[in-house]
């Protein structure tokens, strides 16, 4: 049955928020610490268990808010204290869902921002109502789904100390998995004369390779069409050697270079460590980078580089 889902407005497809931000800008600076994390709407590390128990009766909604909330401050503390990574100046996040019953109600992103003084937008995906969710692969039917009827949505977005511009939604394609769309989100990140541009992806796990590769090429495409420095990052899920290795190679033909070998850890669950998050860059250099472990608010680790110019 083909799935009728009704386009978003235009100002439903992107969300902005201007916070105060008290970050010293210096506009001779010559580096900026960069960070992608899939959040996982701040529901912990417990994807495998958590989805058992929830299937079993288990999980009772009672207390999510309180909890949630918990996480998106750990979030905020670990992404300014510079304790298991230097402290952050823009952060793509995936799965940042707004205002879902799952999450609470909270709105993730947002709420993140405002703890860490930064400016945000949101791109949501746009999850049709009303409508059962195609019958998808045993190990992703652990995730909590976002309910038929629920108002809510989730999405990708981007944090930042420095002004954002140009920001544009690019919305991937998406077979396997009809009832979750998949999308991306660029912005222009501008320090002194240095103006550099950002693609943040969350590609759909459902595909094979040539699916993945398919939604790649949807982002480069895009990035081609800026000459300057540009860092193309989020979670590829890059679930097996095969996707991994792939991915690295269509990267690398683009003129892409990232610090993180394949096969780096950046997502747990069941006793299984994987490589589903990235972080490539062109015509930048990095200068440090690295994975925050063992920060516990997702399934996933946050990874981050320094870049500089």
């Amino acid at each position: 049955m083909d799935i009728k889902i009704p386009p978003l407005s235009d100002a439903e497809k992107l969300e902005f928020g201007e916070q105060d931000n008290h970050h010293p800008i210096d506009p001779n600076r010559k580096r900026l610490l960069v960070a992608s994390y899939n959040i996982r709407y701040a529901r912990g590390p417990y994807l495998i268990s958590g989805g058992l128990r929830r299937k079993l009766g288990l999980m009772s909604l009672r207390n999510r808010p309180r909890h949630v909330g918990k996480l998106i401050a750990d979030a905020a503390l670990t992404f300014s204290s510079g304790k298991l990574l230097p402290r952050v100046d823009v952060l793509a996040l995936q799965e940042a869902d707004k205002r879902t019953v799952r999450t609470g109600g909270h709105h993730v992103a947002r709420e993140l921002a405002e703890q860490l003084q930064m400016s945000w937008v949101h791109a949501p995906a746009g999850i049709p109502r009303g409508i059962e969710p195609k019958e998808r692969q045993w190990w992703l039917d652990f995730e909590e789904q976002i309910g038929l009827q629920d108002p809510g949505d989730t999405g990708v977005a981007l944090l930042s100390h420095y002004p954002m511009s140009e920001v544009t939604r690019i919305d991937l394609p998406w077979t396997e998995c009809p009832w979750r769309p998949r999308l991306a989100i660029a912005a222009s990140i501008k320090i002194g004369s240095q103006n550099i541009r950002i693609f943040n992806s969350h590609i759909d796990p459902h595909t094979a390779a040539d699916g993945l590769l398919e939604q790649l090429e949807v982002v480069l495409s895009r990035a081609d069409r800026n000459p300057g420095p540009t860092v193309v990052l989020g979670d590829f899920n890059t679930l097996s050697r095969r996707k991994g290795i792939q991915t690295r190679r269509l990267l690398e033909s683009r003129g892409y270079t990232t610090p993180f070998p394949t096969g780096t850890p950046t997502w747990r669950g069941a006793g299984l460590r994987l490589h589903a998050d990235w972080i490539f860059v062109r015509n930048l250099n990095i200068n440090r980078w690295g994975v925050a472990r063992p920060l516990t608010v997702s399934d996933h680790w946050p990874v981050w580089v320094e870049v500089t110019w």
